[in-house]
């Protein structure tokens, strides 16, 4: 298939493609008329860079992830030498988590405040906020009561 044709089917646009190529993340063939033309594998190549740029990779990162980006990620497979892999994935999710427990502090110093101002004269009834749909997946703490963890609460 040629660059056109990939980028419908993934949902990527054409520049996504051909930067993903300068990173040296997909490699297509070319024809004689200098035409890029990518096999069936291309698709799941595209799939997992994006999930791992979602997931918060960088494109280095993926280079070092290389062998693995033409696998299926969510099941098991079988990249040569897990060890660099592993490491780049423990990065990543240290980074994560640092930023979800920044958001966390965040959220629960906005609850506060909007705590504070709703105890006011005159102030709106507060809205159950951890009812909002949504909410479990966006990482709220399991023990989470109107938005404060009850440790906090209590």
């Amino acid at each position: 298939m040629r660059i056109g044709e990939l980028a419908r089917t993934t949902g990527v646009t054409t520049r996504a493609l051909r930067y993903y190529e300068e990173q040296g993340l997909l490699r297509p063939d070319r024809s004689a008329n200098g035409y890029r033309t990518y096999g069936a594998g291309a698709v799941r190549v595209v799939e997992n860079i994006r999930l791992l740029l979602a997931a918060g990779l960088t494109t280095d990162d993926l280079r070092l992830l290389d062998g693995c980006l033409r696998d299926e990620l969510t099941g098991r497979h079988s990249c040569a030498d897990p060890a660099p892999k592993i490491e780049v994935f423990e990065q990543r999710l240290a980074l994560l988590q640092a930023r979800i427990a920044e958001l966390a502090a965040v959220r629960d110093q906005l609850l506060d405040r909007l705590a504070d101002l709703r105890g006011r004269p005159g102030a709106a009834p507060e809205p159950d906020l951890m009812e909002r749909p949504g909410r479990a997946e966006a990482g709220c703490p399991a023990g989470a009561r109107n938005g404060r963890t009850a440790a906090r609460a209590a």
